[in-house]
């Protein structure tokens, strides 16, 4: 029995190698044959697929070719890479566009606002229970003509009160008067805008012809305006002046004149908005007399041209 197996288990054996040696024999030409089937047909299709990506790719330019999209340079070293990348969304000029903007809206907001700060005091004094400056008065110019309070409407008026015999503040503020007109009339560009008015406290002694001759010594666009004694006085009461000048003087008698010393600056439809005292420079005034007027200008507001 043993013998019997091991014969049986020879055989087995042998039968394997015969096996293993005739599929090697026979699988090499049938792999062969597969290999060279499968290049010819890859190679087949390559050169058959070759025309189709070569029109893909003559589209692919052309339509990159009309096409307006705006590409972004890249950076083509490093330096410029970090460069970038340092910087971020912002750059130095994008720092300036901020900075001249925010200044830009500072200095708009603070004149702004010095506006509406100038337009609350003019509003306030015509409130109620506020005394009024100003108001309706009848005298004459130098022509003897009759002027109102009408003729100051349209332009503004720059009134003073004064007297021909005052020794020394009138003609020191006269003076003034004459630097502020020319000097508004320069930064205006406009000799219409601006009504300088004198006004005498003293119409005993204060004729046309009076005040003509005193007032060219000063400037030749001074209106002067005079009246009866209950003219000027009411003119003063009108305007707050204080008004001492004595009544029914008599031709020769000497008398003291005593009086407020301001200019009254009145717009264009005859209300107080501002009072220049001794201490402002012809500078100051022009300065707060033209923020006025371009207060006015700016809101749209008619104005005389004659």
């Amino acid at each position: 029995m043993p013998s019997s197996l091991r014969m049986a288990s020879g055989l087995f054996r042998q039968a394997t190698r015969n096996l293993a040696v005739i599929e090697s024999t026979t699988s090499r030409p049938i792999l062969s044959l597969l290999r060279n089937t499968s290049q010819s047909q890859c190679r087949a299709y390559t050169q058959a697929q070759r025309p189709r990506c070569q029109n893909i790719q003559s589209a692919l330019s052309a339509r990159n070719s009309f096409s307006t999209t705006a590409f972004r340079a890249r950076a083509k070293t490093m330096g410029q890479m970090r460069q970038r990348n340092s910087t971020g969304p912002f750059s130095w000029k994008a720092a300036l566009l901020f900075v001249l903007t925010g200044a830009g809206m500072v200095v708009y907001f603070r004149v702004e606002k010095a506006r509406l700060e100038r337009k609350r005091i003019a509003e306030m004094s015509k409130g109620v229970g506020k005394p009024k400056v100003g108001g309706p008065f009848t005298l004459v110019d130098l022509d003897g003509k009759e002027f109102t309070a009408e003729d100051l409407k349209g332009k503004y008026s720059f009134v003073y009160f004064g007297f021909t015999h005052c020794p020394d503040i009138c003609p020191d503020e006269l003076d003034k008067m004459a630097e502020i007109i020319d000097k508004v009339r320069e930064e205006a560009k406009d000799d219409t805008v601006f009504l300088p008015v004198f006004i005498t406290c003293d119409p005993v002694r204060d004729t046309p012809e009076v005040l003509r001759e005193y007032l060219k010594e000063f400037h030749p666009g001074i209106v002067g305006l005079t009246g009866t004694y209950e003219q000027v006085k009411n003119v003063c009461r009108q305007y707050r002046v204080y008004f001492s000048t004595p009544k029914d003087v008599k031709p020769g008698e000497d008398y003291l004149v005593d009086h407020s010393i301001y200019f009254y600056l009145m717009d264009p439809d005859n209300d107080f908005v501002e009072c220049i005292g001794r201490q402002d420079t012809p500078e100051s005034a022009t300065k707060v007399i033209m923020e006025h007027i371009n207060d006015w200008k700016r809101e749209g507001k008619p104005m005389k041209t004659v």
